[in-house]
């Protein structure tokens, strides 16, 4: 469901997110989830909901009341940002994981396994569950017509957003716009996105790099900056770095640019895969 609130329900419901614990020294996961909002303005499926939330409360299962705190609550601790390559692995860098080792036909996850990577970081991040960039590469084949071969392995674009959607993940595809403000608002606006960026469009902060899929969370407007989940390169994987970086070096031979997300709605997402089988480096 795309979720929106007014500014004031906002506010009461962070508020009594942070008390939701507090009956005998109970932690949240062992305490029902308490939504006490008076009025709430949200989209539900496409229909606009405004009215006293405890019908919504009572409306939403315990996942989708998980799903609504993310949205409200997310902070830079709580987004995944897996990488895709070998040396992470065997260095033990965290958010590496052994999917690093998966082929087609000879050509390794880590060298098209990015975009798989920036796609479950969102459903990790924004759903209730949890999922490997190898379990999203698998359900990608079954929910669009993703099929990676020796030498063309990385998702397209159309096929990230049918895999995203039937995630549950409203998303859309978009184009570098002419203007750098109007690309600020929509990143303000945005749950993520994932960009596709090229040294060949600049230089600045990628070298070396023909075309690659990265992901964007939490724009930050006093500094003008965003929280970078890189799946090649360890080094600059969580760190913050300039939106204006990112619209310089958008690959602008590509048909699309950019795919902003705009929500999780659980009773959209027909996948529901929750736990990692994989041996990876889970952040402490």
């Amino acid at each position: 469901m795309g979720k929106h609130m007014s500014v004031a329900a906002v506010l009461l419901f962070l508020f009594c997110l942070a008390g939701m614990a507090w009956e005998s020294g109970k932690s949240a996961e062992e305490e029902p989830i308490r939504i006490k909002v008076e009025t709430v303005h949200m989209d539900l499926g496409g229909e606009l909901y405004t009215g006293p939330a405890d019908w919504l409360a009572e409306s939403l299962n315990e996942q989708e009341k998980k799903a609504l705190i993310r949205a409200f609550s997310l902070e830079e601790a709580d987004v995944y940002s897996f990488l895709q390559g070998p040396r992470s692995w065997a260095e033990s860098v965290p958010w590496s994981g052994e999917w690093c080792q998966f082929r087609v036909e000879g050509n390794p996850f880590g060298g098209f396994g990015c975009g798989l990577c920036c796609m479950a970081n969102i459903y990790d991040t924004l759903s209730p569950y949890e999922v490997s960039p190898l379990d999203m590469y698998g359900y990608a084949i079954e929910a669009s017509d993703y099929a990676p071969e020796g030498e063309a392995g990385a998702i397209d674009w159309a096929d990230m957003r049918d895999s995203l959607r039937a995630c549950g993940i409203s998303c859309r595809l978009r184009r570098k716009p002419e203007s750098y403000r109007k690309f600020q608002r929509q990143m303000a606006r945005a749950k993520s996105a994932v960009v596709l960026v090229s040294s060949f469009n600049d230089d600045a902060y990628w070298q070396d790099t023909p075309g690659h899929y990265v992901n964007l969370w939490l724009y930050r407007e006093e500094d003008d900056t965003v929280f970078l989940a890189e799946p090649g390169s360890p080094e600059n994987n969580r760190s913050r770095i300039p939106l204006r970086y990112v619209y310089d070096a958008l690959k602008t031979v590509s048909r699309f640019q950019y795919l902003t997300v705009g929500g999780y709605a659980e009773q959209k997402n027909a996948w529901k895969a929750d736990g990692i089988d994989e041996n990876w480096n889970r952040p402490s």
